[in-house]
């Protein structure tokens, strides 16, 4: 997972490709509480952190909301009382770029896995 998170983003525009299964496959396995999820067709990366109380959760929010903004790629992120979930994807090509499993691996490391 380190090196997952270590890695850099490259600037993923309209025209960028999709992941393909392989490609995806060998990235999960970095990630094994990650799930993939087919919203509409659109493959999506997720995982629910657990906590203790809603102000863990919200700190947890806002410490995700941060790095999406330092990376300039946004997640989907559902805060209810003891859990977050987190959605990564690509929106500019419905789907799923290399991107997306390295802020996953940054949240994870985040959450500190």
């Amino acid at each position: 997972m380190s090196e997952l998170s270590e890695s850099k983003c490259a600037p993923c525009e309209a025209r960028a490709a999709l992941l393909r299964e392989p490609e995806i496959a060998e990235l999960l396995k970095q990630l094994p509480k990650w799930c993939m999820e087919n919203r509409g067709g659109i493959l999506q990366l997720e995982r629910v952190f657990q906590f203790s109380n809603f102000k863990k959760a919200l700190e947890f929010t806002n410490a995700i909301g941060e790095l999406a903004e330092t990376a300039g790629h946004h997640p989907a992120l559902l805060t209810e009382w003891g859990k977050v979930t987190v959605t990564w994807w690509s929106h500019s090509i419905k789907g799923l770029h290399k991107n997306d499993f390295i802020l996953a691996a940054r949240t994870d490391k985040a959450f500190g896995d």
